[in-house]
């Protein structure tokens, strides 16, 4: 909230839920993130649409 707390979600690009405080980033680190166990947005699935679906 702060600029320098951890990210919440990933979200895809198209996310209505994204928020005015998100930021973009590219499919390798959504992907890193992802993998260190920052939370799929449970709307837009980015998870899904980059394929990694547990």
């Amino acid at each position: 909230m702060n600029g320098h707390s951890p990210p919440v979600y990933v979200h895809a690009g198209d996310c209505w839920n994204a928020g005015k405080r998100s930021k973009g980033i590219d499919q390798e680190q959504a992907r890193r993130a992802l993998a260190d166990g920052v939370k799929a947005c449970p709307h837009c699935r980015p998870d899904s649409a980059l394929c990694m679906l547990d």
